[in-house]
């Protein structure tokens, strides 16, 4: 599988050794809509947990991405209630490879 990120693979991994079940951007979901109806602009998580019922976006990258997805989440919130989406920040995802004791850090600056 290809993913955008070193931190989604490495997140992938994690989650296959510990068995659980994952979909990776398995759905786009419209935030904006053209005058006719069409999407405009959308939001796709980069992994569902079907298990869990919880869609997770990863972001280590630029502050002003991290604010440009902040955006996005809770606009998906508003527009979709029942729909849950937690961001593991950078901060996060190194702190669950630590946790786990996988040396993964290094990995995720890129």
């Amino acid at each position: 599988m290809r993913f955008s990120h070193e931190s989604e693979r490495l997140f992938a991994g994690l989650l296959d050794f510990y068995d659980v079940a994952w979909e990776y951007e398995p759905v786009e979901f419209v935030l904006a809509w053209r005058p006719d109806g069409s999407p405009l602009r959308g939001f796709r998580p980069d992994f569902y947990l079907p298990e869990f019922g919880i869609f997770f976006e990863l972001t280590t990258l630029r502050q002003d991405l991290v604010t440009v997805k902040n955006r996005k989440v809770r606009q998906l919130g508003e527009l979709y209630p029942d729909v849950q989406v937690k961001i593991l920040y950078r901060r996060d995802i190194v702190g669950l490879f630590a946790k786990y004791r996988l040396d993964m850090t290094a990995r995720l600056a890129g």
